[in-house]
């Protein structure tokens, strides 16, 4: 087997590994607990020096599950626009930033710590998500179901506020209630809410 066949194996095979190990560690901090990276790794079906190997310290796996899961929910933009009209996109995307959230609340301490340390910030995931709904609001202004003087910014800051404002555990109507709102206060005046095809 040639070297370059084998590299291309252990590259796989690490990148892999570096997957099941962010998925072991979502869903250990999202059950509530405060994981041990023993547990994640066990969970990964990994050794520990693999996962250390790839996250040598607690803070580099929950950042890396930071930028992982920021990543995905700003890609959902697009995923979101291949099958629903814009504003029902913006919506959905709404519930999705929700998901995003709540899965975090097992991570608070671990990511109070990365912040800290300023290896991510919140001007820059402001930065990504207002990247991401740019995307959802440039869509309905070209097909003339938003408004086209809707800024993004302002959208993700009233997404954002709408947690501050409400509760994590007991908020989740009051909290569909206000995207609601907000959904009806970008679209363009005169344009019929999109419905549902089935």
């Amino acid at each position: 087997m040639s070297e370059q066949i084998q590299a291309r194996r252990k590259r796989a095979d690490a990148e892999r590994n570096r997957a099941r190990l962010l998925d072991a560690a979502k869903a250990a901090f999202s059950s509530g607990q405060t994981p041990t990276l023993d547990q994640i790794a066990r969970a990964a079906e990994v050794g520990i020096g693999t996962l250390y190997r790839h996250f040598p310290t607690r803070e580099a796996l929950v950042e890396a599950l930071y930028r992982k899961d920021l990543a995905d929910l700003c890609g959902a933009a697009d995923e979101l626009l291949e099958s629903q009209a814009p504003e029902r996109a913006l919506r959905a995307w709404m519930d999705v930033f929700a998901d995003y959230v709540a899965a975090k609340r097992g991570m608070a301490d671990a990511l109070r710590a990365v912040f800290a340390a300023g290896s991510v910030t919140v001007s820059q995931a402001r930065g990504e998500l207002t990247v991401a709904v740019r995307t959802i609001v440039d869509a309905g202004v070209a097909d003339g179901t938003l408004r086209d003087d809707v800024r993004p910014e302002d959208v993700v800051a009233m997404v954002v506020g709408a947690f501050t404002a409400t509760s994590l555990a007991g908020g989740q109507e009051q909290r569909a209630r206000m995207f609601d709102l907000l959904v009806d206060a970008v679209r363009r005046r005169g344009a019929t809410p999109a419905v549902d095809s089935c």
